[in-house]
């Protein structure tokens, strides 16, 4: 029997950002993302959490990080590689989830493996929500991991249910007619937190990137199924200068647009809490998406867009506390 050293979990040691930085890398470099992109600094870290000498099978939908780090018969990824249609990324890799449990059984696969997908906001919350909810909700041990860019990004920034109030995009264009998607951002943190899983998990690059490490760990290492929800700007989409991406995350944890929590075993957790809550229009300023709203006649807009924050906020509060 192969001897395994014993792993501390991060969030019970001292977090040593470099030491984590300094592990293997499982997403080469020399693909084909854009500089900035929100996806590739996701895919990589999340990809970090996977403690040294243990073994994965990743899986892709399509969307920007399929056609970016996949052109048949190469690869950006370091590790086994299944590139899915854009609808089916959580049956894909639930399937060799079970194949290999099935192959481990009968003795003729003996390695230890780990078993990851990425997949964006239009693969996740819209196309793939059935194959996603099906996976989840059988319990396969494996990760689906959102890159939540708030759009089809791949296709040319179309909207998506992930694109929040107001955003302008090529099929929700602000104007004379239109003020951008006049819908809410879909909730998908907490429609899979409703399938009871054992871990699901929200977050974004914020500091160090504690707190990606650590919710990527736990999602990884937890039996059963694991939902994790990143925000991952989107400079061309998002329309802001490419070097502010930490910043923009930043301000969307600190206007509380995209809070940081938990919910293990169906205890919803806060991971934190701003001490001064800024306004939403800090957060929507910088990027071009939303300057529409910034002309006269855009005040009323806001506010409403800020009454639905403060309400998701608040119920969010209530589950963390309740």
């Amino acid at each position: 029997m192969r001897e395994r050293q014993v792993q501390i979990p991060m969030e019970q040691q001292a977090f040593r950002f470099k030491e984590i930085q300094e592990r293997p890398e499982r997403l080469a470099p020399g693909h084909r993302m854009c500089a900035g992109c929100g996806g590739t600094i996701a895919v990589r870290n999340v990809l970090k959490a996977l403690h040294p000498g243990d073994k994965a099978v990743v899986g892709n939908a399509t969307g920007c990080l399929e056609v970016s780090t996949f052109m048949y018969p190469y690869t950006a990824y370091e590790d086994s590689y299944i590139h899915s249609a854009f609808e089916n990324a959580g049956a894909t890799l639930s399937g060799v989830e079970t194949a290999y449990r099935v192959l481990k059984k009968k003795g003729k696969v003996t390695s230890d493996y780990k078993f990851i997908t990425f997949g964006g906001d239009g693969g996740t919350y819209d196309i793939g929500l059935q194959s996603l909810s099906g996976a989840m909700e059988r319990g396969h041990d494996m990760v689906y991991v959102c890159y939540d860019n708030g759009a089809y990004m791949n296709t040319g920034t179309q909207r998506s249910s992930a694109t929040p109030m107001y955003a302008d995009t090529t099929t929700t264009p602000s104007g004379t007619v239109s003020q951008g998607k006049p819908q809410a951002r879909k909730d998908l943190a907490g429609i899979l937190a409703a399938h009871n899983i054992p871990y699901v998990g929200q977050t974004t690059f914020i500091g160090n990137m504690k707190d990606l490490y650590v919710k990527s760990e736990r999602a990884i290492y937890t039996p059963g199924a694991a939902f994790l929800n990143v925000l991952a700007p989107c400079p061309r989409g998002w329309k802001y200068n490419t070097p502010d991406i930490m910043e923009i995350c930043k301000l969307a944890v600190e206007t509380c647009y995209w809070p940081l929590f938990e919910v293990i075993d169906g205890r919803w957790i806060l991971n934190y809490k701003p001490k001064n809550k800024l306004p939403l229009e800090e957060f929507l300023k910088r990027q071009g998406r939303f300057q529409h709203l910034f002309k006269p006649g855009g005040e009323g807009l806001i506010e409403a867009f800020q009454k639905e924050v403060d309400r998701r906020w608040e119920e969010l509060l209530n589950r963390c506390e309740g």
